[in-house]
Parts: structure tokens; sequence; C-alpha cells
């Protein structure tokens, strides 16, 4: 974190195809060294494959599981005269979507089907329907700041 400066925030231009900014940060977060083209294509063939397994608007399953992950409390350190607290604190909307696009990718990136188009398609129905290992790590994040909420007065 700088000490001089608040870091200007970048807009993000919207996907050309489904006009979401969420969707091209996702993008990005899937891409690999610098192959934009290569993600959009990934992304595009799982929604056709999950247009075709759900029946349902893949946009809104994106947007669905998106929500599902976001998580609502995380926890920070904080040291207080030579101890280091984990404090809970709530979660600003930039952050948890941050968060949850983070860890969303990771899943993917963790399972264990063929390509990662399957990868993608499964862990994006999984998180819609809140199951999958990315809704357990906010599950697990949540766990942490309920066991840490006597930290809470420590909160800045």
């Amino acid at each position: 974190m700088s000490r001089r400066r608040k870091a200007q925030i970048r807009e993000v231009l919207p996907d050309p195809v489904h006009n979401s900014t969420v969707l091209t940060k996702f993008t990005n977060a899937i891409m690999l060294d610098g192959k934009k083209s290569v993600a959009e294509s990934l992304i595009n063939k799982s929604f056709t494959d999950i247009q075709s397994k759900t029946g349902e608007s893949p946009i809104s399953i994106f947007t669905k599981a998106i929500d599902n992950v976001k998580p609502l409390v995380e926890v920070r350190s904080r040291r207080v005269g030579g101890a280091t607290y984990q404090v809970p604190v709530e979660v600003r909307n930039v952050r948890a979507q941050a968060l949850a696009i983070r860890w969303i990718v990771n899943a993917i990136r963790g399972r264990k089907e063929k390509s990662m188009v399957d990868k993608l398609s499964a862990e994006l129905i999984d998180a819609a329907n809140n199951r999958g290992s990315s809704i357990k790590k906010r599950e697990d994040t949540h766990k942490m700041a309920e066991a840490n909420k006597a930290f809470a007065h420590f909160r800045w």
C-alpha cells in the first residue's frame, strides 16, 4: 500500500458481447501471458456449455455465482501491544467482488476435469448452486471471522 497517495482505480470497459464489467474483470483474471482472445474464447465456450447443461442464461448463472462467493466479512491482522490479533472487518463491495473472482479462478485451476472449458463451466454452476471449493473458501473466511469476533473492538 502506498504511503504517498491513494492508488488510482482504472475503469474497465464492459464486455462487448454481454455488456458486463464484471465479466471483463473475470476475463482478465483468467487470462495468462496477455492472451485475452484465448481467455474470451474459453469463457464463450463455457457459456454455451452452461446454456446446454442448465437451460438458463449463462450470464445470470455467472452473476449468481459471483454473488454467492462474495464474502461479507474477513479478518485482517492488527498489531496491538506486541500481539497480533485477527480482527474481523466488513468487506467493501469492490474488494468482495475481487476476492470472489480470485477464489473462483483458483478453484477452476484446482479442479480435476480434462479441459479448462469443463472446469470453468462446472465451477460456475457449482458456485451458483452454493457448492464447490470457491464457496468453501468463503465459508472458511466467514468461520474465521466468527471465531475472532471477540477481537472486533480492535477494529480501526
